[in-house]
């Protein structure tokens, strides 16, 4: 309900929030080391939990999608780097697994190697296997502090950016895919920023594209907007240009899974159409994403490898863990004709001139360049104010 007092919108306090199953934790109980993820997949119907004792079963719950999101990916690696040394497999051959289990999402093989890393130089260092393993978790753990650190800052780099682009609050915002706390070891990236304008008293209305195939938008995002107690209203992907010609939409607000060095930016797949829309109707397209998804090792935008998906997630309705569903090969319901194709990409790809801004821990970056970028990513600008390009904010 839009509270009219001093034109702020009503928002309830943090603590009025149920609290919520993590989505990702390691625990070590007298029969060894394990990670427990929350199974995305069931979500909003259920909280179901995962408990994966060796990487197999880690690597099938990220393929699945039953853990997922970028910053999340990196945890998941860098802990399952940490698990295969705890429980004495061959480190070596877990890493890699990992690394590849998804191929679009720099950050899950950023935290492969760091833990590895970790893990390597301990034995150089003299540690036995269960130091070196030791070393390894430990690695991981600064990492999921770093990721909560680092969602607070892009929250509040992005509400500030907000603030610049669209003074006067009251903000409506279009959002893709999910970027909350479901995909991180904090509260997120661009959900994190859209909880900080909500917390604020800022945000009108929260447009949640559904985001096919696998609803993530719908799923997930509207799960946690409704656990914040926020003004959200859930929209087909195909429904997204009418909003923006009624002029309802103020800024988009999106994650990334990779950042190349030219700044083009992938991220699920709808986002690339969003960016067009915002672009043709003079609205921001913001980015927001950690320092640790920017890789400098990918040139651009056609460099970056898109991860290619099942057709059976198009032409079937629902997963398999849904009761009453189908028959193989998906195990859901049919909605396309017996052997029917489908062009499933997990990801599409927007180019720089697109973005009006890349939100990260270390401020925002606008105009996107790969210069920018460049200098973001070697740290060379002071990580309160953040590296800037150019006169101000871009035009959008």
């Amino acid at each position: 309900m839009v509270d009219q007092t001093e034109g702020r919108f009503a928002a309830p306090a943090p603590d009025d929030a149920p609290v919520p199953v993590p989505a990702f934790r390691w625990e070590e109980p007298p029969e060894g080391p394990m990670v427990v993820v929350l199974d995305q997949t069931r979500l909003p119907v259920d909280e179901v939990e995962l408990v994966c004792t060796d990487v197999p079963a880690l690597v099938d719950a990220i393929r699945s999608l039953a853990v997922r999101g970028a910053p999340l990916l990196g945890l998941a690696g860098a802990y399952g780097v940490a698990l295969a040394a705890a429980r004495g497999y061959d480190v070596t051959e877990a890493a890699e697994h990992l690394a590849h289990a998804r191929p679009t999402a720099v950050n899950l093989e950023y935290g492969v190697r760091r833990a590895e890393r970790a893990y390597r130089a301990a034995l150089r260092d003299g540690a036995d296997l269960e130091r070196a393993a030791a070393a390894a978790l430990a690695e991981a753990r600064a990492l999921h502090r770093e990721d909560a650190e680092a969602s607070e800052r892009m929250a509040a780099h992005g509400l500030g950016l907000l603030g610049e682009l669209l003074p006067g609050g009251g903000y409506r915002i279009l959002t893709h895919c999910n970027t909350g706390a479901l995909v991180s070891g904090g509260g997120g990236t661009a959900f994190g920023v859209v909880r900080a304008a909500h917390r604020a008293g800022e945000l009108r209305r929260l447009w949640v594209d559904e985001t096919r195939p696998l609803l993530q938008g719908a799923r997930l995002t509207a799960y946690e907007a409704a656990r914040e107690g926020m003004a959200y209203t859930v929209l087909t992907d195909g429904a997204a240009g009418s909003l923006f010609a009624a002029g309802e939409v103020d800024a988009v607000l999106v994650g990334a899974d990779r950042i190349a060095a030219d700044g083009s930016v992938a991220n699920k797949i709808g986002t690339y159409p969003l960016a067009v829309l915002a672009r043709y109707h003079h609205v921001p397209f913001v980015v927001v994403a950690p320092v640790t998804t920017v890789d400098a090792g990918t040139a651009d935008g056609a460099s970056i490898e898109v991860e290619q998906r099942p057709g059976h997630e198009i032409t079937e309705f629902a997963p398999p863990t849904v009761p009453g569903a189908g028959a193989e090969p998906g195990g859901g319901i049919p909605v396309a004709p017996l052997g029917a194709r489908a062009y499933n990409p997990a990801f599409d790809v927007t180019p720089a001139e697109l973005v009006t801004a890349i939100v990260t821990e270390r401020g925002v970056v606008s105009p996107v360049t790969g210069d920018a970028l460049a200098e973001l990513w070697a740290g060379s600008a002071s990580t309160s104010a953040g590296p800037r390009s150019g006169n101000g904010m871009m035009g959008s």
